[in-house]
């Protein structure tokens, strides 16, 4: 079988909290005085969505720490906030951890390739919860990545080859990366081609990540060819994304049909020898009774033969 995997690039999508992303990088820092900081992100945004960043710090040491500051900013203002650009904690005490997420929107007119996040922090450790201590600071830079359209996998599984009077199985499989699609149908087309069953299915809805198969059992042409060439086969998708918008695409995945050999093996199990077809029901004495018989049937004639040619 042969397997291809293209991918589709099609519309925008968003991350966290009320985005539909993942985090799927995480940032962990150790400070001074057991103050421990972990910031997850999304690798990749896609243009005009909302993504989020979430904060986690936690005072695992057994000082105070206070006036704990955050400042964040994109230095190309691709990354819009949707509140504040800043985290200010007065007093962290022993044992005690605070969370925060901050919300974002890629700027409609941002570039595609990596941006960056840059975050300025800085603390004031209690010595013996008492003296506060210099000003401890430390900078990060989060890469972010913007993509203009989410990726649409199309996975296809076809037939090295096919050939005449026989059925051949083909499956799509589709994959949404990064959002969640509405109203989605897929199509299986293939001009003077018939097939049994349904070649196209549809679905209300379709959670991102979540793999969807369809099948199909194409029938190849009666007539006898002579050479090999290929039959324009594509797969055509369309749905609604989460921006309300329409969207199609069409993937091709050529079969290439070509002369039928001597003894080929159907896609059901059956065997063609020559211009003979051996169901796949039938019975393994049955099949080897074919050549058998035949072999006997050569036999009985040959001597047939030479008894004429010995009495004349």
């Amino acid at each position: 079988m042969k397997n291809s995997l293209l991918i589709l690039l099609l519309i925008p999508l968003l991350l966290f909290s009320n985005s539909q992303y993942a985090y799927s990088e995480t940032l962990k820092q150790s400070m001074d005085g057991g103050m421990e900081i972990e910031i997850a992100y999304p690798d990749s945004v896609l243009i005009n969505r909302t993504f989020s960043i979430s904060f986690l710090i936690q005072n695992n040491g057994w000082e105070t720490k206070q006036d704990i500051l955050f400042q964040i900013e994109n230095p190309d203002n691709v990354f819009l906030p949707v509140t504040q650009e800043k985290i200010e904690i007065e007093e962290l005490t022993a044992s005690s951890s605070f969370g925060i997420t901050l919300d974002y929107v890629v700027h409609e007119d941002a570039t595609e390739g990596t941006h960056f996040i840059n975050i300025d922090y800085s603390q004031i450790l209690l010595s013996n919860n008492v003296d506060p201590m210099p000003t401890t600071q430390m900078n990060f830079a989060l890469p972010i990545e913007i993509q203009n359209k989410p990726q649409i996998l199309i996975e296809t599984i076809t037939p090295e080859s096919i050939f005449t009077e026989s059925e051949f199985t083909i499956q799509a499989t589709i994959t949404s990366q990064d959002i969640d699609l509405e109203d989605v149908t897929l199509e299986i087309i293939a001009p003077d081609i018939e097939f049994r069953g349904d070649t196209f299915y549809k679905l209300s809805y379709l959670e991102k990540e979540t793999p969807y198969t369809i099948s199909a059992e194409l029938i190849s042409p009666m007539e006898n060819v002579t050479t090999e060439y290929t039959i324009p086969v594509k797969v055509v998708l369309t749905y609604t994304d989460d921006l309300g918008e329409t969207n199609t695409s069409t993937q091709s995945m050529p079969l290439l049909l070509r002369p039928k050999t001597f003894m080929e093996l159907t896609n059901d199990g059956g065997i063609w020898i020559g211009d003979f077809f051996i169901a796949p029901y039938v019975s393994i004495g049955t099949i080897v009774g074919i050549p058998a018989g035949a072999i006997l049937s050569l036999i009985i004639r040959r001597a047939q033969n030479r008894k004429k040619d010995s009495s004349s």
